[in-house]
């Protein structure tokens, strides 16, 4: 019993953790929609150059100051892409930019690949954190996971305040409901947006840092976690930072339970009572034997079209498509 709960206790601890992670890269997804109207397809590269970018920098001026300056240089970048190329495109439509964002995905990978290799790189923990166990409720768990859980939620408190509790986060909330408006009453609009796009792809920059090491750092990355962060951002409701905390978290729980599961399918199948093999179903028979843990991958996404079945805008949505 004390083995079950236990490992009840990892699986929530690492579910939580997962999730946090999420939670950082999807906020400035969310943010950047929420301001721009724009599906930045490039958002997860972002993550990836903060990984990057930090394992570059640890070896020079270690990790902590690696830390912040990896955020601080992905974030420029992200500014200098939003101004040069996202700007000219405004006017062309929300088509345009998204192509733009598709390409430039695609060139961020290459680039990784020439600089650093289509291996996986050797971004470890902090040598303080190497090793060292805090034990919580009789359960021994890695301090740097701990360290995640904090900063993340350091994160979605200052990013909360900042946007709703501040001068220049109400000046963003006009600028996003009445754009003419706030030009008109001195605001430079275009900085604005160029600021938030450098602030989403900093976020992002910064889960790569943090996570980076705990996940692996290697070229594929982006591909890996993109896909999910765009269900974070539809189930939680496009535009929504509340809604992108809940799913994350929710995200984290499901997919690292599937992952430690070891239950199958069809145990309930005939729990249910239609184990029976004349059933109309039974042509599904072939995938009863599939345990959960193969379906983790899938979990982020069966619950997304679950959720846009039954809310389309999803839990907290707040902006029209």
């Amino acid at each position: 019993m004390h083995l079950l709960s236990a490992t009840a206790g990892l699986v929530l601890v690492n579910g939580v953790s997962y999730g946090l992670l999420l939670f950082m890269l999807s906020s400035g997804l969310t943010l950047i929609f929420s301001m721009l109207g724009v599906l930045n397809f490039a958002h997860a590269s972002f993550y990836m150059l903060g990984a990057y970018f930090a394992y570059a920098l640890t070896g020079a001026v270690g990790f902590w100051a690696a830390l912040i300056v990896a955020p601080l240089l992905v974030g420029v970048a992200g500014a200098l892409f939003e101004r040069v190329v996202l700007r000219r495109l405004r006017a062309r439509g929300a088509l345009a930019e998204l192509l733009a964002t598709f390409g430039l995905a695609y060139i961020v990978v290459e680039l990784v690949q020439l600089v650093w290799g289509r291996g996986p790189v050797d971004y470890g923990v902090p040598i303080a954190f190497e090793g060292v166990l805090v034990h919580v409720g009789g359960i021994a768990l890695p301090a740097y996971r701990l360290f995640l859980m904090g900063l993340a939620c350091a994160i979605a408190l200052l990013v909360w305040v900042a946007f709703r509790a501040t001068r220049a986060g109400l000046i963003l909330q006009a600028a996003l409901s009445q754009p003419a408006m706030t030009q008109a009453l001195g605001y430079d609009v275009p900085s604005l947006y160029t600021g938030v796009f450098a602030c989403g792809a900093a976020l992002a920059a910064l889960a790569g840092a943090a996570g980076g090491n705990v996940l692996v750092t290697e070229p594929g990355m982006a591909a890996t976690v993109g896909s999910v962060v765009f269900v974070v951002v539809v189930v939680g409701g496009l535009g929504s930072l509340g809604g992108a905390f809940v799913a994350s978290l929710l995200i984290g729980l499901l997919q690292t339970w599937a992952v430690t599961s070891d239950a199958t399918l069809d145990q309930w199948w005939s729990r249910g009572g239609a184990g029976d093999a004349v059933s109309p179903l039974s042509f599904l028979a072939p995938l009863l034997h599939l345990s959960v843990a193969q379906l983790a991958p899938a979990v982020p996404y069966l619950l997304m079209v679950a959720v846009l079945l039954w809310r389309p805008r999803g839990l907290f949505g707040v902006r029209e498509g």
